[in-house]
């Protein structure tokens, strides 16, 4: 297979060339070292409303950016002007650029054990899906229409306002080159639908409810039910109230739960951790979470939405503990930052990170399914949606407004207008069950989570 016949926006021998040639150029300009990503991507997408076509958008991308050392300095610039008169210019500049900043001893390429050498075709991966390329403005057009379900889906107990249904599908290619022999190359393509009802109940309160699902392969890609699941999602939420404040057991949807685990990655970086601005320096190989918490980065998943064979840096990504029955096991640490810690890289960033199964109420099931979560807690409020809030990234202190449910004894009635707060740190440490129904169209794959005694005011 020749990418540049086959595939169609993927990175062309013609690019692959010029990125070499500019390797040599930074070097002629008096680099002592440099790296360069160039990125490529396609995006195609139609919008329905209420089952009639109401956008089409076709937007490409290609741009290159340079990690350039000259003289113990460095420094990244990028461009999107790939021409060779430019790119000439360009590097001049830079280099001339870096030379006016302070000495860094910390600045280097990836050493060269670390280098990925198995991402040659960008496919490893399985990641492509050769039917990108039949794609047409029809097929995508007819793609739209059978997802919309505006006119064959009747609302219960209110009136449908409006129906607003995305298709959209891209590809996307990443080639990292440097001047120590790297050379990684990464294709992947997506497809996605997301859709958003809002209704209206008798006494004229309008809510609306959004679903969506995405896939690397079409024959993934669940055409038929995002549409409808959109629609129950918003008559869900009709009647929706605040009840008493007070400490509940929180159970976190699996396509929410993601975000809890956000604040703990971001504090697990090196730059954070350098700079003394995570809750979590210092605690390489110390228990802070509970025994039953395994976090694992595993990129090393072929077709797996993250998938990886190599980081921003080109340096080879490997299956890892995160966090290992409560204790930290990883930092994610670039060369750079390593450096600045007296430290061993790893990875600039988790890749795929995998919340594993834990059950705290007797012997672990099988499976883990939300279902078996609510029952086992008996009571409690479940998240469906957070409407804003943050976490603080030193403190780990949270707070976040929330919307779902407030259940007991399988009755479900629908909430909002209530706010979560508490510690990330203090959060984990009370979890009492993780599922086994991570949503493989992300690329953190994080369960349905439940937490005991968590605040919540209205």
């Amino acid at each position: 297979m020749t990418l540049e016949s086959n595939i169609p926006w993927s990175i062309t021998a013609e690019e692959k060339a010029l990125a070499r040639h500019c390797l040599d150029l930074a070097l002629q300009a008096g680099a002592s070292g440099a790296r360069l990503t160039l990125m490529k991507s396609l995006m195609d997408l139609f919008q329905l409303r209420n089952g009639e076509l109401e956008k089409v958008t076709h937007a490409g991308d290609r741009s290159i950016s340079f990690y350039i050392i000259a003289e113990g300095r460095a420094g990244v610039f990028s461009t999107n002007k790939l021409e060779e008169a430019d790119l000439k210019a360009f590097l001049q500049e830079a280099v001339a650029t870096v030379r006016m900043l302070a000495p860094d001893p910390c600045a280097k390429l990836t050493a060269p054990e670390r280098i990925a050498h198995d991402a040659v075709t960008g496919l490893e991966m399985k990641l492509y899906d050769p039917a990108y390329a039949d794609m047409t403005p029809d097929s995508r057009l007819a793609l739209a229409r059978r997802a919309c379900a505006y006119g064959r889906v009747q609302a219960e107990g209110c009136r449908i306002i409006s129906e607003e249904t995305e298709y959209s599908d891209s590809i996307s290619s990443l080639l990292i080159l440097g001047t120590n022999g790297m050379e990684a190359l990464h294709i992947e393509s997506s497809f996605e639908l997301g859709c958003e009802y809002t209704v209206e109940d008798a006494q004229g309160r309008k809510v609306s409810g959004f679903w969506w699902h995405s896939a690397p392969l079409l024959k993934d890609l669940d055409i038929d039910g995002v549409c409808p699941e959109a629609l129950r999602r918003a008559e869900a939420q009709l009647g929706a109230g605040s009840i008493p404040s007070g400490r509940y057991t929180m159970v976190v949807e699996n396509d929410l739960a993601p975000r809890l685990l956000a604040p703990v990655l971001s504090a697990l970086g090196g730059s954070a951790l350098q700079q003394k601005n995570s809750f979590l320096t210092d605690s390489l190989g110390k228990a802070l979470f509970p025994a039953h918490l395994t976090v694992w980065d595993q990129p090393l998943a072929p077709g797996c939405s993250g998938a990886r064979l190599f980081d921003s840096e080109g340096a080879a990504a490997a299956n890892r503990p995160i966090i290992e029955k409560g204790v930290v096991k990883n930092y994610f640490l670039s060369e750079y930052y390593a450096g600045k810690m007296g430290m061993s890289p790893t990875a600039t960033d988790s890749l795929r990170a995998c919340v594993s199964p834990c059950w705290t109420f007797g012997e672990m099931p099988g499976q883990i399914t939300r279902d078996d979560i609510l029952r086992a807690c008996g009571k409690g409020i479940y998240v469906t949606g957070f409407n804003g809030g943050n976490c603080n990234t030193v403190t780990g202190d949270f707070s976040y407004g929330i919307e779902g449910f407030a259940f007991q004894d399988g009755r479900m009635e629908p909430v909002h207008g209530m706010v979560a707060t508490g510690n990330i740190l203090r959060l984990w440490n009370n979890l009492v069950a993780a599922g086994t129904d991570a949503r493989p169209c992300r690329s953190r794959m994080v369960p349905t989570l439940a937490f005991k005694d968590i605040d919540f005011s209205a």
